[in-house]
């Protein structure tokens, strides 16, 4: 039976600094629950807006159902509405997507979050037609994700614009790099005061704000949340003095500590969380593909985290 898409959305958009939250572990499929909440403790106090849990960073697709399961209760329960949560519910069945937003739903999230199913490579119309049959089964507003690296699917700007009209879109998450395309949407939804349009990388943050998108979904602000919020409410001041100094931060961030190891699409997840380890916070257990870094690579993050003054 179809349900009442987004009904529990309050029809503003959503704003400002929201973490892809990693998954703590302490092992294959066992959560590190403590850690996991002092992440949530850590990140809230840095002035965050909401949380999203079960994304890229925090490895949704290489954890059980189970597990995944596990996340949503405890990530709720640490929370107790504080903020709003977000649930990645991206998956290669259509059953199992709807089942986690459900579990979501449960649980008291928020929203939910979806990228197009990965493996198979889909056109704009046969995910709009998928959209339009996932929608009535949930209850949860739903913000849309573009990742194109790890998808094989690119959002056009006019499937964005179809989407949105249906009840229940509430967003757009863009992880594509493409400050171009992410512009056409701001013109795009100029007039729509309650559809969030969120940037994923966070060296673009400060241009897409001052562009005037609504804020990021960075995963620099697991570890220094503070930097992230500072710079996202001094770009929506037009405060350019502190753009520019804090966009330094940020672009130095990115530079010594993205750029550890040699392990292509893993080495943002493994940096994150080697150094939320090493800040005490939480375990740096990875997930299967993934293996956390080893002594001479921590070692050498440890290095930039002192230079960052971050150590």
């Amino acid at each position: 039976m179809s349900k009442p898409a987004g009904s529990t959305y309050n029809h503003s958009a959503l704003e400002g600094i929201i973490p892809p939250l990693v998954t703590p572990l302490l092992e294959r499929d066992k959560l590190d629950i403590h850690g996991l909440e002092n992440l949530i403790e850590y990140v809230i106090d840095g002035g965050v807006s909401a949380i999203f849990i079960l994304g890229s960073t925090g490895e949704a697709p290489s954890l059980s159902y189970k597990l995944r399961a596990e996340m949503i209760r405890h990530a709720a329960k640490i929370v107790d509405g504080r903020i709003p949560v977000l649930v990645g519910i991206t998956d290669t069945s259509f059953v199992e997507s709807v089942n986690i937003a459900d579990i979501a739903d449960k649980y008291g999230a928020q929203g939910a979050v979806l990228a197009p199913p990965y493996y198979f490579p889909t056109s704009q119309e046969e995910f709009l037609i998928y959209l339009s049959h996932l929608l009535p089964e949930l209850s949860l507003p739903l913000y849309l994700y573009n990742i194109p690296s790890n998808t094989k699917f690119s959002f056009e700007v006019e499937t964005v614009k179809e989407a949105a009209k249906m009840p229940g879109v509430a967003g757009f998450k863009d992880s594509s790099g493409d400050l171009t395309f992410f512009s056409m949407l701001i013109e795009t939804f100029k007039e729509r005061k309650d559809f969030s349009l969120l940037i994923g990388p966070e060296e673009l943050l400060a241009k897409s704000v001052l562009l005037g998108g609504h804020g990021g979904i960075n995963g620099g602000a697991n570890f220094h949340p503070k930097l992230y919020v500072d710079l996202y409410h001094a770009a929506k001041a037009e405060d350019m003095q502190t753009v520019r100094k804090l966009q330094s931060q940020v672009i130095q961030n990115s530079m010594s500590l993205y750029n550890v190891g040699n392990h292509n699409g893993s080495k943002h997840i493994k940096a994150t969380k080697t150094v939320l380890s090493l800040l005490g916070i939480c375990n740096d257990f990875m997930a299967e593909p993934f293996h956390k870094f080893g002594a001479q690579e921590t070692e050498e993050l440890r290095s930039h985290l002192k230079d960052l003054d971050l150590l």
